[in-house]
This record gives C-alpha cells, structure tokens and sequence, in this order.
C-alpha cells in the first residue's frame, strides 16, 4: 500500500508530503486563505496528477505502436463548483499537444484509451462528478 507522510514547513499552511520512494511535494493554501505560496495548491495537485497520469498512458500507447514522439504537453484547465464546500472540479478541459513523426488517428486513439479506459485519476475525478473534455493537437 502507498504511503504518504506530510509534514509543515513553512508558515501555518506550507507542507511537504513526501512517498516511500522520497519523492518531495510541497503544497499550500491559497495566500487569501493564510498561505504564503509555498506550495502547489491540493485541488491543483488533482489535475497535475490528471496529466501526470494520462500523459504516461498516451507515451506509452504511443511507443508501443512505434511512433516517434519528439516532445510532448498537456495544459489543463478546470472550474470547479461555486458557493459550495467542499467545492469539487465541475469541469475539465485538457489540451494534448503530441510534437513528432506522430500519425493523428494514432495519436486520438491513444488520447481516447488513455482518458475513457486506463487513467484511474480521470476514473475517479467522473466518478466525483467532473466532466473532462478534451482535444488532441499532432505538431510535426
């Protein structure tokens, strides 16, 4: 089982988590909220992980079918509920941009398998109720 421990370093809300394997997250709140933008915000965190996730499946269908990806990047963008607490991601859009020798039906078709099948992060933000849209932008 994956394990988490977090600690404060900075300020009244500044914390680094850190995983098993020392990998170091540092995370605050907002500064209207007492923050001292120490830190990614947690809720921004959710779409980093977002795209930290699907962008491993897309690279991986990707090298599987053996198309030459030259460099790649993801923007994602979300709203989240208004006048509410907790206030969940309402919607979310993401742009994949895939640089390369990349064949464009191959490169949907990875984006698609990636979002609608195997990313267990866009699985569980619908499953709270996000709604994700998406686009796929193939540069030679």
């Amino acid at each position: 089982m994956p394990k988490i421990e977090l600690s404060r370093v900075s300020g009244d809300f500044g914390f680094e988590a850190i995983d098993e394997y020392g990998h170091i997250v540092k995370m605050d709140s907002n500064p209207q909220s007492g923050g001292q933008d120490f830190g990614v915000r947690p809720m921004q965190m959710l779409l980093m992980g977002l795209a930290g996730c699907s962008a491993i499946d897309v690279i991986s269908i990707l090298k599987k079918q053996r198309q030459e990806v030259r460099d790649y990047k993801m923007i994602v963008n979300g709203d989240r509920e208004s006048n509410k607490e907790p206030s969940l991601w309402k919607n979310i859009n993401i742009e994949f941009h895939i640089y390369g020798d990349v064949d464009v039906d191959k490169a949907q078709k990875a984006v698609d398998l990636s979002v609608k099948k195997y990313c267990s992060v866009a699985a569980t933000l619908e499953a709270a109720g996000a709604v994700i849209k998406y686009s796929t932008l193939v540069h030679p």
